[in-house]
C-alpha cells in the first residue's frame, strides 16, 4: 500500500507552509514523515498514520 520514500497526502488540512505532500522517511512500528515544503518532521504510530492517510500521491519507484 505504501513504502519508504513514497509521497503521501494526509487527511488534515495543508501544513502551515502551504503544502500537503509528505515523504515517508522511516518505517517500522512508528512511521516518520517529512513535509516536502518546509522539511518539518512528524513521527506517528503506524495505526495513527493509517487512520490519517488520505492517499498515496507518488510511489518511490516511479
Amino acid at each position: 500500500m505504501y513504502e519508504l520514500h513514497d509521497l503521501v497526502e494526509m487527511k488534515k488540512p495543508p501544513h502551515p507552509c502551504g503544502t500537503n505532500r509528505w515523504e515517508i522517511i522511516r518505517m517500522g512500528a512508528d512511521i516518520k514523515i517529512q513535509c516536502t515544503g518546509c522539511g518539518h518532521v512528524v513521527m506517528l504510530s503506524r495505526r495513527e498514520f493509517e487512520h490519517k492517510l488520505k492517499k498515496v500521491l507518488q510511489k518511490a519507484n516511479d
